[in-house]
Parts: C-alpha cells; structure tokens; sequence
C-alpha cells in the first residue's frame, strides 16, 4: 500500500492532467472537424432525413462524453490528491505544518479546475451543434415538403 501511495503523490498530476491535456486534444479535433463539415454541409445532397441526421450527429457523441465525464476526471484527482494530504499527515508523527496542507489542498483542487475547463467549451459547443443538426433537418424537411408540392 506504501507503494501505491508514493506512487500516486509522483504521478497523479501527470496522470489526471495529462489525461484531461488529451481529452481537450480530441475534443478540439472534433469541434473543428464539425465546424468545417456544417460550413458545408448541403442538404439536398441527401436522399432520407435518417442520412442526414447520421451525417449530422456524426462526433457528437464524443464532444458530449468529454464534457460530461472531465469534471469527474478533475474531481477523481481532486479526491486523490486530499487523500494525499490526509495520508502523508497521518504519517507525519504528529508534525502538522498548516502551510504544507494549505498547498497540498490548493494543489489537489486544481484538477477539478481543469476538468471543469474542459467541460464548460464542450458542453457550449455540443449545445450550439445540436442547434445546427436540429436547423438542417428542418431545411431538408422544408426541401422536401416543397418537392412533394412540385
């Protein structure tokens, strides 16, 4: 059990944060290749309106999940790094420097903070796409209401 503790008060930073570093990495791909794609989609191009929505929806799913699930990733490393502090306090024979838990808890919350900043863009931008997927299939709808009438 020493050795997970040691281990975790090396590496938790590297591995929440870096865990998080990726998840904005994959999210701002999405988010790019979704604007690129809705700046040209064209929905007449489309036969059905379930071809459509496929195309539409397509990496939405993965902006959703990294902004639902990153506060909790911060928050894991939050739980982590005062259970840190907790450990290496009970293990201090008694020696209790308020200064050290201070920064140690600062420290610790830092990883909620960066969670959370992944997460609010992610949200706001699922938000906004699900608005430009709602607003092509009333086009095409609109599109096809004017066909049947021709």
């Amino acid at each position: 059990m020493e050795q997970l503790f040691h281990f975790l008060q090396q590496y938790i930073d590297y591995i929440i944060l870096g865990l998080l570093g990726l998840m904005s990495l994959i999210l701002f791909a999405k988010i790019i290749e979704r604007i690129l794609f809705y700046r040209k989609v064209n929905v007449t191009s489309y036969e059905t309106l379930q071809e459509l929505e496929i195309d539409l929806t397509h990496n939405l799913t993965t902006i959703s999940t990294i902004g639902s699930n990153a506060p909790y990733i911060g928050l894991l490393g939050t739980v982590i790094g005062i259970l840190l502090t907790f450990y290496e306090l009970g293990h201090s024979g008694g020696e209790i420097d308020a200064a050290s838990i201070m920064v140690h808890l600062s420290l610790a919350l830092k990883a909620t903070a960066v969670g959370i900043l992944v997460a609010i863009p992610a949200m706001m931008f699922y938000n906004g796409f699900g608005r430009k997927v709602e607003e092509n299939k009333l086009k095409w709808q609109a599109l096809d209401v004017r066909k049947s009438r021709s």
